[in-house]
């Protein structure tokens, strides 16, 4: 349940370019065409995919208070590296990117062609980096959690990316008033986009209300109880009482 959660929370409540508006720069630039979107859409689940739980390990075994104690003994308990979190974050997501880049060139050139500068830009793509950094702050506890969490946040940006692509394609053909073509048109969509997912921040509150409901009941329940108790206890006390008057009478 807990996978399942984290995976829909990650495409619509928290997406990527929606919610926190990361990756703006590419989502804009290579939101032209349906092809180029699908294939850099697809090169950022990779990225995410792999670079969240890698410096998740990263996180948990080396870069926490602590964290090098947990393999190499007591002695190392007290070093704090977290302050290369930043560092150690961006030379694992540039690794993975510098790997997509050499498999898009041998496999499709005409993909590596139309994206250009903007396939090696990934690796300073705030969305990649900021898929580390959630990781980090909320605290993933699992390295499966992790995983999911790269791979549907990397869904959630392709999401959008390919949904304004497919806008934008039929926009040209709209009359589109002059000084709202191109990116001012695109900017006002992606901003209505963004109230629609929002809608979606009530998707996993029926849960949360059933237990809290649940949770009122058993308090009112363990408070009928307690009183229960109380007024017995008080019952007996009193018996008690008019027993000792009546011997000393």
């Amino acid at each position: 349940m807990e996978h399942i959660e984290l995976f829909f929370k990650s495409i619509f409540i928290d997406n990527m370019v929606f919610a926190t508006f990361l990756g703006m720069c590419s989502y804009l630039a290579v939101s032209k065409k349906v092809s180029t979107a699908v294939g850099l859409g697809a090169a950022v689940i990779f990225v995410l995919a792999i670079t969240v739980p890698l410096n998740w390990l990263l996180d948990q075994y080396i870069l926490q208070p602590g964290a090098l104690g947990k393999w190499l003994g007591a002695e190392y308990s007290d070093y704090d590296l977290s302050f290369l979190s930043f560092i150690m974050f961006i030379a694992t997501i540039a690794t993975m990117v510098q790997l997509v880049e050499i498999v898009v060139e041998k496999f499709s050139p005409s993909l590596y062609n139309s994206l250009g500068i903007f396939l090696p830009l990934i690796a300073v793509n705030c969305a990649i980096l900021g898929g580390s950094l959630f990781m980090q702050s909320r605290e993933i506890a699992t390295f499966g959690l992790a995983f999911n969490y790269g791979v549907s946040s990397g869904i959630g940006w392709f999401l959008a990316i390919l949904a304004i692509a497919a806008i934008r394609e039929k926009i040209r053909y709209s009359n589109v008033p002059a000084p709202l073509r191109g990116l001012g048109i695109t900017f006002i969509i992606t901003g209505l986009m963004a109230i629609g997912f929002m809608s979606f921040g009530g998707m996993l509150t029926g849960g949360d209300e059933e237990v809290k409901e649940e949770k009122t009941v058993l308090v009112q329940k363990e408070q009928i109880e307690s009183e229960k108790i109380i007024t017995s206890t008080e019952e007996k006390t009193e018996e008690l009482a008019n027993n000792t008057l009546k011997e000393e009478e």
